[in-house]
């Protein structure tokens, strides 16, 4: 049977003012879950409770309506819409209780409060003889009754003076979030007035507070008030939620600009701490350098004049003693020792500073460093340059001999491998280094340390003092790669070599 006339239009109000509050209700669920500003969680879950049962409770009513307009009946869902409309009243009580209550009160509190209620409302139904068993024909208009005068009025009135601190206290920093409180507040207030307009019952205080009565002076259901008023507060409350998830956006916005300005500043910390770095590495390879120079001149100006002078004294003594033959040889081993120590000397003065580094510069150091190193260690050095080799820098040529330096010294003592290659490579805009060999390698998650030198880390430094990068990959038995680029500074002295070299430019190679 569909519904026609005066009562589609009731229906029609129904639904509205259903969906109304199953909407605000589905709406303060979803802010109450996350961290919200307009009130915490345990304040709006209460709202949301009511919102959805009250919705539902009147969407029953619909069902009912048409129930019984077919001349059916079911005690059960007449049951459970009292239940329902006992709850969500209650569950709006809780609201209000948990807005204006005091901060130090317990929150178990107001369960107990609302269980109470319920309790209360139960027994007066019971001692009233107002239940299915006992009263079947009139129970649930009672029900109804004593449901809105004993707990709807109270509630509502309870949200209107909630909502109503909530938006006075927003006043000062939104004025729209507070007006739209103020919406809610207002509308739960007349909500309040309508619900001691009730269904003639046996509770009911006066005849000219019924619904009849109601209609039959302003010529409209007191549902259809209800619905306005439910729509009212929906309105409110959702646009109340959607200026605090604006504002949760701006601030969440604002957030993320300091974060990022903060990340800027960190970055550009960062990079003022890494140029200092540098700085501080270079200054120490300077440093190291010119230790090395300072020792290699003293070595080579004062030690070495010494060994001569010694040599040349026992010279001098074997000649004045012609009849000690014993005497004679002891002067020769010792004048062995002196050569041999002067020998030691000079390899010693040549790895503090190759003079070579200095006065031609990096590639032929490097021919130099590799046939010593092919002379003394029998490896067998393939060495490449390609470009066009050119005076750079004094501190990146002393890097890249350094690094060449120690890079064969680890070949030498750990990779177990008599083969490498060597490539010197210059553009205008950078010089790169690449050493391999094809010897153990080492596990990519360890990074050795060999000792006796600087090892791979100390090699990462050095490149680093200069602005460089270098890559070091090594797999086990796959050999070790290093590779080295650091780019030219535009000032730095770019003097083409003006020895035989330059014969070699282009790319040149030794075997």
């Amino acid at each position: 049977m569909h519904p026609s006339g005066p009562e589609l239009d009731l229906v029609i109000i129904y639904f509205i003012y259903g969906l109304s509050f199953f909407a605000m209700g589905l709406t303060v669920l979803l802010e109450a879950g996350r961290a919200s500003t307009l009130a915490e969680a345990r304040v709006l879950r209460p709202l949301s409770v009511f919102g959805i049962i009250h919705g539902l409770h009147e969407w029953l009513e619909i069902f009912l309506m048409q129930w019984e307009s077919a001349g059916l009946n079911d005690p059960l869902l007449s049951i459970a819409r009292i239940v329902l409309l006992a709850i969500s009243f209650t569950s709006l009580l809780a609201f209000g209780v948990q807005v204006l209550r005091p901060p130090r009160r317990l929150a178990a509190e107001d369960a107990v409060v609302g269980g109470a209620i319920l309790i209360l409302y139960a027994t007066i139904l019971t001692l009233t003889g107002n239940t299915p068993w006992a009263n079947p024909s009139s129970w649930t208009a009672n029900a109804d009754v004593l449901a809105r005068y004993l707990i709807a009025v109270p509630a509502a009135l309870l949200a209107a003076i909630a909502l109503r601190a909530q938006a006075r206290q927003w006043l000062p920093k939104d004025r729209l979030l507070a007006r739209s409180l103020m919406w809610a507040a207002g509308g739960f207030l007349v909500y309040a007035l309508s619900q001691v307009f009730v269904k003639p019952a046996d509770f009911t205080i006066s005849p000219y507070l019924t619904t009849g009565a109601f209609k039959n002076t302003f010529g409209l259901p007191i549902q259809s008030l209800r619905g306005v008023m439910a729509a009212l507060i929906a309105v409110g409350l959702i646009r109340a939620i959607h200026l605090v998830e604006r504002d949760r956006q701006r601030q969440l916005h604002t957030a993320q600009q300091e974060r990022f300005s903060a990340l800027e500043q960190l970055q550009h910390e960062l990079e003022k701490r890494r140029g200092m770095r540098r700085e501080l590495l270079r200054h120490t390879v300077l440093a190291q350098e010119e230790e090395r120079a300072r020792i290699a001149r003293e070595l080579h100006d004062e030690t070495s004049q010494v060994l001569t002078a010694a040599s040349l004294n026992m010279a001098t003594l074997k000649s004045m003693i012609p009849d000690h033959p014993q005497v004679h040889e002891l002067i020769d081993k010792t004048q062995e020792l002196c050569r041999l120590m002067a020998r030691g000397l000079h390899r010693l003065v040549h790895d503090l500073r190759p003079a070579q580094l200095d006065d031609l510069g990096l590639v032929p150091s490097l021919h130099h460093l590799v046939d010593e190193a092919r002379r003394q260690s029998n490896l067998k050095i393939k060495f490449t340059v390609s470009g066009a080799p050119k005076r750079i820098d004094p501190v990146v040529e002393t890097v890249l001999f350094r690094i060449t330096q120690e890079a064969i010294t680890n070949i030498t003592r750990h990779a177990m491998t008599d083969v490498a290659a060597i490539r010197l490579d210059f553009t205008p805009q950078q010089v790169s280094l690449e050493i391999e060999d094809q010897g153990i390698g080492f596990t990519a998650h360890i990074m050795p340390l060999f000792d006796g030198g600087c090892g791979l880390a100390g090699m990462r430094e050095r490149a680093e003092s200069v602005g460089g990068a270098i890559l070091i990959e090594g797999l086990p038995n796959q050999g070790t790669k290093i590779e080295v680029v650091i780019p030219l500074r535009p000032h730095a002295p770019a003097t083409s070599l003006n020895t035989d070299e330059e014969l070699t430019a282009g790319n040149h190679e030794t075997r």
